[in-house]
């Protein structure tokens, strides 16, 4: 059957993933939360070149994921645990205690670290319909 003939790819029926794409996904989940933790140290103690640090070990994560995974959920996986690991840590605790300041650099850790995974998500490979070549003239 032609490419044509099956429809588009958005009226496929969605797949299950399989027990092993689940388990990738939650270790990489699991591996962002512990990127965001070791870069909010480490952006901190060294500022600019710790920040620097910070961000391209995240985006080396998020592609890194990708690339394993062969779809952006590899990437969307380890951005999920490092946002919510991030925004868990900028909360105070009632003694007092924080782990983010009120400097420039937190700031940019946060934002930074946000913009990176949207981007890393979108650089991922998608998914894309097998079968015959779809474009004219091949």
């Amino acid at each position: 059957m032609s490419a044509a003939g099956r429809g588009s790819m958005l009226a496929q029926p969605l797949q299950r993933p399989s027990a092993g794409r689940a388990a990738a996904c939650l270790g990489l989940f699991l591996l962002g939360a512990v990127t965001a933790l070791a870069g909010s140290l480490v952006q901190a103690g060294w500022f600019p070149g710790g920040l620097l640090l910070a961000l391209a070990g995240s985006a080396g994560l998020f592609l890194g994921g990708a690339r394993a995974l062969g779809s952006r959920a590899g990437a969307v996986a380890p951005a999920a645990g490092w946002i919510v690991t991030v925004i868990f840590l900028t909360a105070s605790r009632p003694e007092g205690d924080f782990l983010f300041g009120a400097g420039g650099g937190s700031y940019l850790f946060l934002l930074g670290g946000m913009a990176v995974a949207v981007i890393c998500a979108t650089l991922g490979p998608g998914r894309r319909p097998g079968g015959d070549a779809a474009r004219l003239g091949k």
